[in-house]
This record gives C-alpha cells, sequence and structure tokens, in this order.
C-alpha cells in the first residue's frame, strides 16, 4: 500500500522495526523508507513536506536510539517537535487509527489539540477496534467531538488487523501482490493426515470445527437504489418478511421468495434482478457473501433445531427455545440446569448455549463450535456478575467434559445425507446447507 502511495505516513507508538521490516521485503531493501524518531524530529517536518513518501514517524523513539519516550514523564510530555508535525498532519490528511487503545495520554492530547483547528481530518478519521465493547471513554468522547464539527468518521469495529489488511489488499485492484503471494508460498502446508482406526490410532487433537461439505451457489442479485447494510436489515424489518439479504458493490445480495425480495426493495427502483454466484475465492475472507451464509446458516439451525439465535459481529450466539424440551435431556445431562438467573441479579438471565461462527481452512470452509454460556440483561452494572457466573460454571469443564459437549452439539448438527434449509420456501432462492458428521483434528506432525 505505501508502494502505491495509499498509505504514504505511518505513525507508530511501536519501538521495533516492523515497518521497515515490512518496506524491506516490498522494496528489497529499506532506502525508500525514511524513519523519523525523536532525535530526528525536524528530518520529518522536511521529507513530509518535500512528499519524499513512504515516511514512518516513531512517536516514542525507536529501539536502537539511545533515547526512548517510555517512562511516565516522557509519556506525559511528549516531544514537541513531533507533536506539531502530528497536529499538522492531522490538518492535511485523514487518520486512520488501529491497534491502539487511546489510553496514551500524550498522543489523545495531541489528537484532541488537532481537532480545535479550522478544519481537522479533512479526509475523516476512523478508529478501528476489536471485541464487543466500545471504544475506550476518552477515544468515544474525541470521535464525538469530531462528529460534531463535520469531521467524517467514527468508530469501525474489526476482527483483527490482519483480516482488515486481507479486505484493503482484495478492494485495490492496482496493488501488486508479489511480496504477499512470496510470503504465502513461505507457508509449510502439511498433507491431511488419514482418519484414525481402531482403539489405538495416533494421537490426535480434537477440534471445534465441522465441515461444510455444501453450501449455495447461488442467491439473488438485487440491482436498486438502497443504501448500505443497515438500510437493508431496516427494509426487512420494516417488510416483516422471511428474507435474508446484504448490500454489497455488486447489489442487493439476498435468499427469499422473488415476491418477498421484491417487496422488501420495492420502494428503492428496482433496476435488475438477477442470479449472483457465490465463489468460493470470496468465502475465504469475511466478505458480504460469507457474512450472508453465516445468517443463512443460523436461520437454517435454529429453524431444524427449535433455537434462538443472537446475532453478534462475529459470532452468533444459540440457545435452546425451550429448556424444558425432553429433547434436551442429553445436554442436561452433561450441563446440569439449562438455564436460569444469576444470584442477587434477577435482571440478568441466562441459558446454556453455544457461539458459532465461519471460518476458511486448508482450503474448505468450517463452522466453528463454542460451548458457552448465554446471558440475557446485560448491562455495565452487571457485566461483572455475568464474567464470573460464566467462569464458575465452566471452569471444571475439563477435557472430557468438553469433549461430551462438543460430541452433543456436532452430532446435533451434522447432517452430511440431507439439506437443512435457512427458510423452508418453495419458490425462489433458498439457502441449503450440509455439516459433515465428523469434526475437524490435528495428528502428530511428520517431516
Amino acid at each position: 500500500m505505501m508502494r502505491t502511495g495509499r498509505a504514504r505516513l505511518v505513525w507508530t507508538t511501536n519501538f521495533d522495526p516492523l515497518i521497515a521490516d515490512g518496506c524491506a521485503k516490498v522494496y528489497g531493501g529499506t532506502g525508500q523508507l525514511t524513519t523519523v524518531a525523536i532525535e530526528t524530529g525536524s528530518l520529518g517536518r522536511q521529507v513530509i513536506d518535500e512528499g519524499r513518501w513512504p515516511v514512518e514517524v516513531k512517536l516514542h523513539g525507536d529501539f536502537r536510539s539511545r533515547r526512548l519516550k517510555n517512562t511516565g514523564d516522557e509519556l506525559r510530555e511528549q516531544n514537541a517537535k513531533l507533536r506539531s508535525l502530528l497536529i499538522d498532519s492531522c490538518g492535511r490528511w485523514g487518520l486512520i487509527v488501529t491497534g491502539y487503545s487511546g489510553r496514551d495520554d500524550s498522543i489523545m492530547d495531541t489528537l484532541e489539540t488537532a481537532l480545535e483547528r479550522d478544519t481537522p481530518f479533512p479526509a475523516g478519521i476512523f478508529w478501528l477496534h476489536r471485541g464487543e465493547d466500545p471504544p475506550s471513554p476518552r477515544v468515544k468522547r474525541l470521535l464525538a467531538a469530531a462528529a460534531r464539527k463535520g469531521v467524517d468518521g467514527g468508530p469501525v469495529p474489526i476482527e483483527n488487523f490482519d483480516e482488515v489488511l486481507r479486505d484493503l489488499v482484495r478492494l485495490a485492484e492496482d496493488l501488486d501482490t508479489k511480496a504477499l503471494d512470496e510470503l504465502a508460498s513461505e507457508r509449510r502446508i502439511w498433507s491431511p493426515a488419514p482418519r484414525p482406526t481402531g482403539k489405538r490410532g495416533f494421537p490426535v487433537v480434537r477440534l471445534n470445527a465441522l465441515e461444510l461439505i455444501e453450501t449455495p451457489t447461488v442467491c439473488r442479485r438485487v440491482g436498486c437504489g438502497i443504501g448500505g447494510v443497515a438500510e437493508v436489515r431496516s427494509a426487512i424489518e420494516a417488510a416483516d418478511l422471511p428474507v435474508l439479504a446484504t448490500r454489497s458493490r455488486a447489489g442487493v445480495l439476498a435468499f427469499g421468495s422473488d415476491a418477498d425480495v421484491r417487496a422488501v426493495l420495492s420502494a428503492y427502483d428496482i433496476e435488475s434482478y438477477d442470479l449472483h454466484a457465490i465463489e468460493v475465492r470470496r468465502l475465504r475472507y469475511e466478505s458480504q457473501e460469507r457474512g450472508l451464509l453465516r445468517e443463512a446458516l443460523t436461520r437454517a439451525l435454529t429453524r431444524t433445531h427449535a433455537m434462538t439465535a443472537d446475532r453478534r459481529r462475529s459470532s452468533d450466539l444459540l440457545t435452546p427455545a425451550s429448556i424444558d424440551d425432553a429433547k434436551r435431556g442429553p445436554l442436561k445431562k452433561l450441563t446440569g440446569s439449562l438455564g436460569g438467573t444469576v444470584p442477587k441479579h434477577p435482571e440478568l438471565s441466562w441459558r446454556e448455549g453455544l457461539g458459532i461462527r465461519l471460518d476458511w481452512a486448508d482450503g474448505r470452509l468450517w463452522l466453528l463450535l463454542e460451548p458457552r454460556t448465554v446471558f440475557e440483561g446485560i448491562t455495565q452494572g452487571n457485566r461483572t456478575a455475568a464474567t464470573d457466573f460464566a467462569r464458575e460454571r465452566t471452569v471444571r469443564r475439563y477435557n472430557p467434559a468438553l469433549n461430551a459437549l462438543l460430541s452433543f452439539w456436532s452430532t446435533l448438527f451434522a447432517c452430511p445425507e440431507r439439506d437443512i434449509l435457512a427458510l423452508g420456501i418453495s419458490a425462489g432462492v433458498d439457502a441449503a446447507f450440509r455439516l459433515d458428521d465428523t469434526t475437524a483434528y490435528s495428528g502428530r506432525g511428520r517431516p
């Protein structure tokens, strides 16, 4: 991205040579990169004004330098030259923040000062963060203040930095990925181990994944004037129709009967209505197609097995619709009670369930299963109580107990010889899945 001018200037609080090592891979050396540290602060303004890209600015110094800003006093008193340079740069360009929590007062003070300028962050400020919880309070205040000044951006939830870069590489069509391809080719791929046979098979580690041996190959594609994913979901909720859909650059991708899909999007000037091939290559990362398949598979599992789902950003939480159902007897034997309320917190209810998500490995798509306690009614005030309760319920689930739980869920979901359908419709495009009856496992590595 540096080589194509898409990431010309990088600010980092790290001491390590990670960026320089990356440049060495792409450029064949580090001569193209200018590294600005504390003792070379004046160089930073010169190379930036002259456009001698790419530039890396180490706000806390370099580990090879004699001057590192790693003490409390130094971190509170950011180097004046680098601070001024960052403030001025925030008035010229946008800023994408990733891998940084915002708990360093020196950096946050600088960004807040930059925001006081007349035209701060002309290309926006986007704060990438992991996990279900929002960014730190100070980051939220900064982004809220930026929004009040009309600055584009805000918090952007992500799974991890690697996946963000992978998506950006996919979207940037003119990138030279030779270095990335060479890096990938260096990874050693072990051949699949044969299934163990007999009572004394080779040692294996059981994994919490079921292979999706069949997934939908097509969905409906609709060209219309609707906005992003949020607007698509709002339209489905307003119509209250059994349609699953997302938004991509190709258009609205959907499963559902033709009449229902058209009804959901009728107010948005439908221009085209066709089929869309779901390519395998787009299931290898968190694409819109993979997200749609995850939603469809969740719907198929809950529909088939009388369960409810709570959709989260990175996974879906599934629980039995009724904990009194006699069919849940085998699960109850493994876990004891299947639901109730947390002691001293009657507003906080729980059920035995599991988290599911899709992942790609070994050239195949897998359903990952994570047995867990699922809560309803969590607030900031009772979150600690929920965490402690879940820990107490699971702390003694050693390998045999976890193996038994994994066997229960994998046996329940396995359907290698029959389809499970997301919607069960007779007209239109439905999503059909088949899951293998054997979880993934790993054998001992052999040269």
